[in-house]
């Protein structure tokens, strides 16, 4: 499931693009998100009363919070892998103290593949897609939650 050193260069690639211009970037992934699936929303206390797109990108809590997400992701990236370290926090945070069920790192993952497709159409091919599908994977398989899996987890293990 690793990535090889071509992939990982691809990843890294395109997220220098993301990294010179880090909030809006942040911020078109979250209202992706938020958009795609209002019922994220419900899990951040400072934006849930943000019903318009037109209030999302008005709201400087909103392009904080991207600037936070995808700096740690940026971070977690540069790792290639070996991102331990970062993780374990993150998870632990992610899974007790906000309670945000695994499900919604796909669709943040989703969120992020389309923002770079919009922005860098041109850098981000097939191939780099590719490598940031599996990326975000591998960020996505090595936060487990520390709580009961849900039922889809569940139903793919069989239990």
């Amino acid at each position: 499931m690793g990535l090889s050193d071509g992939e990982w260069q691809l990843v890294l690639n395109v997220w220098g693009k993301v990294e010179a211009d880090i909030p809006s970037h942040g911020q078109e992934v979250l209202i992706r998100l938020f958009k795609g699936h209002p019922e994220t929303l419900e899990k951040f206390d400072k934006f849930k009363h943000l019903k318009s797109e037109d209030e999302m990108k008005a709201s400087e809590d909103l392009k904080k919070h991207g600037v936070t997400v995808l700096t740690a992701l940026g971070g977690i990236l540069k790792k290639k892998g070996h991102h331990e370290a970062e993780i374990k926090p993150l998870a632990q945070s992610h899974a007790t103290k906000h309670k945000i069920p695994v499900k919604y790192l796909e669709l943040i993952s989703e969120s992020i593949i389309q923002v770079l497709q919009s922005k860098h159409p041109g850098d981000f091919g097939a191939d780099a897609q590719g490598a940031m599908n599996k990326a975000l994977e591998l960020f996505r398989n090595d936060m487990p939650p520390p709580h009961p899996p849900g039922p889809r987890v569940q139903e793919r293990a069989g239990i």
